[in-house]
């Protein structure tokens, strides 16, 4: 590779702006992606029901626009302001999942749903912003007793961590379980919490997913077809029934092949596939875009891990550490699990692909927690510097002042 070349490729790695762009870029790529997705695997659906085939992208899109004025809204923020905010957020998303018992209503055995008016919402969804806020901020306070379990860790652990893991379990949402679990260690790895403590953890995690599933004689028979893949032959009762998502899902990754049958032109979203704009978009992906199209989906969410990690190992804010690795792996564990259960590496847990599936809370929050770590990048002293002396680039979204109010809050 020429020196020039190789140099512009360096300046380019160390620049200070790298993890801000980098974040929107492969956001807006994602976004771009699954409302494209949306659009072809709900067409049929979108038709039989309301006699339009753009029903359900249309109110993907408009989820998108409130998604991109609520990253908008964040990106602006203060690290300061997201301090002030983390146990409000907390309480909020708490309260919410509170009231979900109570209130709210199930969906293909899970009971996570409230209804306000037209619109309904999944506070399971904004309890992840609280927890990750909320414990990035209790984990800053104890930062000196993290050594000791009883002072630093049952504090955020036991109230913060198992009260939200134990609301969502109520409602039998094993994948949000599984999530929440994973963001919570997540946030401990990245506090420097002792390796010891982890397999305590990972046990008792284990001994709660074991709970949850065997609870479920739904989930155990997926776990069961998983295990033996041979009850879901042809032929079957069950190949009608609970096998039917699974293996249309395999089905149509096998006819895209290398290069994909082109966009549109999917056969199993002809009816044959249970959920094809939601939980089981990966699988469309793979029917029209092919190995590749596929492979390029799992390059960009390996992308925005880069970029986490880049902002995790560059920050010196423990509170922006802690709270940006449980965003990141909160991201990042569910788009595995989806993926993971469309491709069958493991049962069909039931969550969305984040960014791409349809669903309005799962899109509008996930921008908003982008959204946090763009204030967090933009608050680094040398983006901000540099953010300030190019007004002419794409953030002028975000105005020099707030660039500078930022670096200076944080």
């Amino acid at each position: 590779m020429p020196r020039g070349r190789a140099g512009s490729w360096t300046r380019l790695v160390d620049s200070p702006l790298t993890t801000y762009y980098g974040l929107l870029g492969i956001v807006g790529i994602l976004v771009t992606v699954g409302l494209v997705m949306v659009l072809s695997a709900s067409m049929i659906v979108s038709l039989k029901q309301n006699d339009s085939s753009l029903t359900i992208f249309l109110k993907q899109l408009v989820f998108a626009v409130l998604g991109l004025a609520a990253m908008w809204f964040a990106a602006t923020r203060s690290i300061a302001f997201w301090r002030r905010s983390a146990m409000l957020l907390l309480a909020g998303g708490v309260g919410l999942l509170a009231l979900v018992p109570l209130v709210g209503y199930g969906f293909q055995g899970n009971k996570n749903w409230i209804g306000v008016g037209p619109v309904s919402i999944q506070p399971s969804e904004i309890a992840k912003i609280g927890l990750v806020l909320g414990g990035a901020l209790v984990l800053e306070r104890k930062r000196a007793a993290l050594g000791d379990i009883r002072q630093a860790i049952v504090p955020f652990v036991a109230p913060i961590g198992l009260g939200v893991l134990t609301l969502v379990m109520i409602g039998h949402d094993l994948g949000t379980a599984m999530v929440i679990a994973a963001i919570v260690v997540g946030m401990l790895f990245a506090a420097g919490v002792r390796m010891r403590w982890f397999g305590l953890a990972l046990g008792v995690l284990g001994v709660l997913v074991a709970i949850m599933a065997s609870v479920s004689s739904n989930r155990m028979e997926r776990i069961a077809i998983w295990l033996d893949p041979t009850r879901c032959a042809p032929g079957t009762d069950l190949y009608y029934a609970i096998c039917r998502q699974p293996m249309h899902g395999r089905y149509a990754l096998a006819d895209g092949g290398w290069w994909g049958v082109g966009l549109g032109g999917s056969r199993e979203k002809w009816g044959w596939l249970s959920e094809p704009y939601n939980d089981f978009i990966f699988a469309i992906i793979g029917e029209e875009l092919g190995l590749f199209g596929s492979l390029g989906v799992i390059a960009l969410f390996a992308g925005l891990a880069v970029v986490g990690m880049r902002l995790v190992s560059s920050t010196e804010d423990f509170f922006v550490r802690v709270a940006t690795a449980g965003i990141c792996t909160w991201v990042l564990v569910q788009a595995m699990i989806n993926i993971g259960s469309v491709i069958g590496m493991l049962p069909v847990i039931g969550v969305p692909l984040p960014f791409v599936s349809s669903g309005g809370s799962s899109l509008v929050t996930t921008m908003l927690a982008v959204g946090i770590l763009l204030s967090f990048a933009r608050a680094e002293p040398t983006c901000a510097a540099a953010l300030a002396s190019r007004p002419s680039r794409l953030h002028t979204l975000i105005p020099a002042r707030l660039t500078r109010r930022s670096s200076s809050a944080s």
